[in-house]
């Protein structure tokens, strides 16, 4: 059950190696980042998880697991939860964590509403009742004045142009809000941005502590794995030694027999001693499984060696450095093709 638990905790990490290999070479986006900060805030799970064992090993990996928190609250502080695709087109960065990004985005939602407020407090300054703030396309944004208020225009208001009933003004503060409105967007975008790879800059500069978390919680998927395949396949826990010998008693092929589930899988013992017993000579027909047997004894002791149960009822496997191979890769053991039927 702790197994199973671990997991399912590790299952809602993604690839750490590859987006830090995307953040280093500056090709991350927004949603790389979103997809790291996920990751990292699962790490203390995991960690929780780990405590839970006895295994030295595995307290060790807890006790090394870095949980990245600092790198993981930067990322959430910064950047919002579901950001847009692009880094390009802005909306990305959370709202509140920059003064001049909320301000433009302000600008770029409620435009009409700051130009009726900013008319709304000229009114009241002035004491103009028919004071209104204008646009088109030649002047910009103005603020016109009928003839009969003329004589309430502040010195501040800069004549622009006359008309028959009154005339158009503006002021340097209508000016700077109208930059604003127009280079809203712009502005803003090109922020973000600038924002993003800041970020970025500061996460790659972390890239060692993730890499060296991604190695450790790939290392505990390949153990959840290779322990849930045991449970799962009736693997037996082999004896691993320095006697030169290779004794398996009722040893399979864990690939084949797992592709062959129409077929019953027929085990076979294997001895091989350090002194005596050194070679094997196997013979049979065609389709006899005399190469299933071959790779399943190299296979079984492979596996043995990374640390792993082996599918067999009993196992002493000698260490080893070296497996030498020559045997026909055309075939497909797997769906019952042999080279000779191939």
């Amino acid at each position: 059950i702790a197994q199973e638990e671990l997991a399912r905790a590790l299952k809602e990490v993604s690839d750490l190696e590859r987006l830090i290999g995307r953040i280093v070479y500056g090709t991350a986006g927004g949603r790389d980042m979103a997809s790291l900060r996920a990751a990292i805030e699962k790490l203390p799970a995991i960690r929780e998880q780990l405590e839970t064992f006895s295994d030295r090993h595995l307290k060790e990996l807890c006790a090394q697991l870095d949980p990245l928190e600092d790198i993981g609250s930067r990322i959430a502080e910064t950047i919002c939860d579901e950001p847009p695709f692009s880094v390009r087109e802005g909306g990305f960065i959370r709202d509140g964590y920059h003064e001049e990004v909320d301000r433009l985005r302000h600008i770029l939602k409620g435009g009409k509403g700051i130009i009726t407020e900013m008319e709304a407090r000229e009114k009241e300054k002035t004491g103009i009742r028919t004071l209104k703030i204008g646009y088109n396309k030649v002047f910009g944004y103005y603020i016109e004045v009928s003839n009969s208020f003329k004589e309430l225009v502040p010195e501040t208001y800069i004549r622009k142009q006359t008309l028959v009933n009154g005339e158009r003004f503006i002021t340097q503060e209508l000016k700077d809000l109208e930059h604003d409105i127009l280079s809203a967007e712009g502005r803003v975008t090109a922020l973000e941005y600038e924002l993003f790879t800041k970020l970025r800059l500061h996460v790659a500069a972390q890239a060692q502590r993730i890499q060296t978390a991604a190695a450790l919680i790939a290392e505990l998927d390949s153990l959840c794995s290779l322990a849930a395949v045991a449970v799962k396949y009736n693997y037996c826990r082999p004896v691993v030694d320095e006697s030169g010998v290779i004794e398996i008693h009722e040893g399979r092929h864990p690939v084949v027999e797992r592709m062959r589930s129409d077929a019953l899988f027929v085990p076979n013992d294997t001895y091989m001693g350090a002194q005596s017993d050194r070679v094997a000579i196997i013979t049979g027909p065609n389709m006899a499984g005399k190469s299933t047997y071959m790779r399943q004894v190299a296979l079984i002791t492979v596996m043995a060696q990374i640390g792993s149960f082996v599918p067999a009822s009993e196992a002493r496997i000698g260490v080893v450095d070296k497996v030498f191979t020559r045997v026909g890769a055309s075939d497909d053991l797997a769906s019952g093709q042999s080279t000779f039927m191939l």
